[in-house]
């Protein structure tokens, strides 16, 4: 059973990374739930993960090596969304990568003006919820499972081969 699931896993990440950022994409979009900047920050390891396996179709000879920038990724995105859980409970103070569009550099008071008037989103506060959990929630739950399973792949990987 093992060497089935090894045997589909870059298909399933791909399938559960594609699902994240359509689902992203559409509560944003559609539903008109704004993200905050972690909440932006959070989507880049699935396209990491798409860009990965898609590599791997190419050159399948590198599994291993993908399999390891995988687990890369997304102990990069558990990490992320811990941090970003940190802040939402209160455990951690705002920082400034929550607040980078008032961090660059000396605006006009048209851009001062500008960003008053649009709606800027904390990211303590949690805007949308699926059974009472945040998406950030969700995200520690899904990147730490596929950590896990990469890792177990990834040392049990020439056994299986």
């Amino acid at each position: 059973m093992l060497s089935l699931i090894q045997k589909n896993l870059f298909k399933t990440i791909f399938l559960i990374s594609l699902i994240a950022l359509i689902s992203a994409y559409f509560i944003e979009h559609v539903l008109g739930h704004q993200p905050c900047n972690l909440c932006l920050l959070e989507r880049i390891p699935y396209f990491f993960s798409i860009i990965i396996i898609i590599l791997n179709l190419k050159f399948n000879h590198f599994e291993k090596f993908f399999i390891f920038l995988l687990i890369i990724v997304f102990l990069g995105a558990t990490l992320l969304s811990l941090y970003h859980f940190g802040i939402e409970q209160g455990l951690i103070q705002e920082s400034l990568v929550c607040d980078l569009q008032n961090a660059s550099e000396t605006l006009s008071k048209e851009e001062i003006l500008k960003q008053l008037q649009q709606k800027s989103v904390s990211c303590k506060d949690v805007t949308f919820k699926i059974f009472g959990l945040s998406l950030t929630t969700f995200n520690i739950i899904i990147s730490c499972l596929i950590t896990i399973i990469l890792i177990k792949m990834y040392f049990e990987y020439d056994k299986n081969r």
